[in-house]
């Protein structure tokens, strides 16, 4: 059954499996097939058949007897026809572990997990061998999946004020658990560059624009696709560079990147622009990469995003300027942007990006001086961070025609919890306008005849 080089990838892959774990016939069935796509119909019987070979479990000097069983196991079977099942490789030739696995580690300076092998990655995420190649999908089979039971995103695309929307890929709920856990035991451990703002502890958009507050001139520059344009090579890269066995990261790899469901790209509406972005964005989800909607994507992104930093925070030291960066959102703030030397930081910005990887989008330089309103990220910050006029009086309206009408009864997003986000936002950039706003709120009657604590829409409101 199957020819000679399919049973020698087969039995070497299976090997592999077997000797990683609990010597039984259904935990080697188990481990097999988590490495084989799809399942062999015939996997339990080999696991019997193989563990009838010893009692206890073979050592890793065994490792070629086993393996000579199983070619000559398979070359024994008749030949029913049926195609070769596909080698994932994933697990890799472990030893028993001899005693617990320590919860951290310091690798490269930063307090990690430790993970020595995959099938240490499996054992601190209760996965076993399929679960774990599942949903680290290394082979991009969320690409074809006919069904979306089969798929372990869900995709919806977020209207922007210009240009294609934006695809959100979130993770279902057990990959989503698997991610906050590699958020929590490796990826916290690491920091961002002092420029990064977006998604970093103790760091927020009012941080990132505070730093520019006060300035002769505000440049400021976007990255274009931030997201899907870090491919799965950057991300392997950094798992490695913290240290971790290449087949650990490349799982790690699969567990946090995607490659969109072609349907999810099929629901895009045609048209929207004319300068080649679609096909870009199209190319960047077609390929391995950081999904936005993904637990880790933003600390990923951040790191991958250190060399862009470095670089850009020496650009603005050698033009006396400040640097920050908060998501794709790049800031130049000083008094060297007059004249000629705003389009020199952004083209020398743009080569940088260029060769860290990243892109910036050509129609989003703005440049803002001190005779007009600057704005960092939405906030204000002429002279101290504030909340923009417009967006306080959109707000107080809002919360007025509220106060008298009560909240729209039918269904719709959480209407109260976005208007409570609104409001603390407001509160922590003016908080004297922010009490007025408060006051406004705290007179709704989300409870009574008009609407209740649930679910509203904010269609006509404000």
């Amino acid at each position: 059954m199957y020819n000679e080089s399919e049973r020698r990838q087969i039995a070497d892959a299976l090997t592999r499996a077997f000797l990683d774990g609990r010597w039984r016939a259904d935990d080697l069935a188990e481990r097999g097939a988590g490495v084989l796509d799809p399942r062999p119909t015939w996997i339990e019987l080999l696991s019997f058949a193989t563990v009838a070979l010893t009692r206890s479990t073979p050592t890793v000097h065994e490792r070629a007897r086993v393996q000579a069983f199983i070619e000559g196991w398979l070359a024994d079977r008749p030949d029913t026809g049926e195609r070769a099942p596909q080698v994932i490789a994933l697990l890799e030739p472990g030893v028993q572990r001899s005693g617990p696995v320590r919860r951290r580690v310091i690798a490269r300076g930063f307090p990690i997990a430790e993970i020595e092998t995959v099938a240490d990655l499996a054992e601190r995420l209760e996965l076993d061998g399929g679960q774990l190649a599942w949903l680290a999908d290394v082979r991009g089979m969320e690409r074809y999946a006919p069904d979306e039971r089969l798929r372990n995103y869900r995709y919806r695309w977020v209207p922007r004020r210009s240009g294609l929307p934006r695809l959100i890929e979130a993770p279902k709920l057990r990959l989503k658990e698997v991610q906050r856990w590699i958020l929590r035991e490796i990826l916290s451990g690491v920091p961002a560059h002092d420029a990064a703002h977006g998604f970093t502890r103790g760091r927020s958009a009012i941080t990132h624009a505070t730093l520019h507050c006060g300035q002769p001139a505000v440049l400021s520059l976007d990255l274009r696709d931030f997201f899907p344009s870090i491919p799965a090579g950057r991300v392997f890269g950094i798992f490695c560079t913290l240290g971790y066995p290449r087949r650990v990261a490349h799982v790690l790899t699969g567990l946090c990147t995607n490659v969109a469901a072609i349907t999810a790209w099929n629901a895009l509406a045609p048209g929207g622009t004319d300068d080649g972005a679609r096909f870009r964005l199209g190319r960047a989800l077609a390929t391995p990469h950081l999904p936005q909607g993904a637990p880790t994507s933003p600390a990923l992104a951040n790191l991958a995003a250190f060399g862009l930093d470095r670089r850009l925070t020496g650009l603005g030291t050698r033009f006396g300027l400040r640097y920050s960066r908060y998501a794709d959102d790049l800031t130049f703030s000083g008094p060297a942007l007059g004249g000629k030397r705003s389009a020199a930081v952004a083209q020398y910005a743009a080569r940088i990006a260029r060769e860290e990887g990243f892109a910036l989008q050509p129609r989003k330089s703005r440049l803002r001086t001190s005779a007009r309103r600057q704005l960092v990220t939405g906030v204000v910050v002429n002279a101290h961070p504030n909340l923009a006029r417009d967006e306080s009086d959109r707000l107080r309206a809002t919360l007025h025609r509220l106060t008298l009408d009560g909240p729209p009864a039918d269904e719709g997003v959480d209407l109260r919890a976005q208007i409570r986000g609104r409001v603390a936002w407001a509160e922590s950039l003016n908080p004297g306008r922010g009490v007025k706003l408060r006051r406004l709120y705290d007179r709704i009657e989300w409870d009574g005849p008009h609407g209740d604590a649930g679910p509203h829409r904010e269609a006509g409101v404000g």
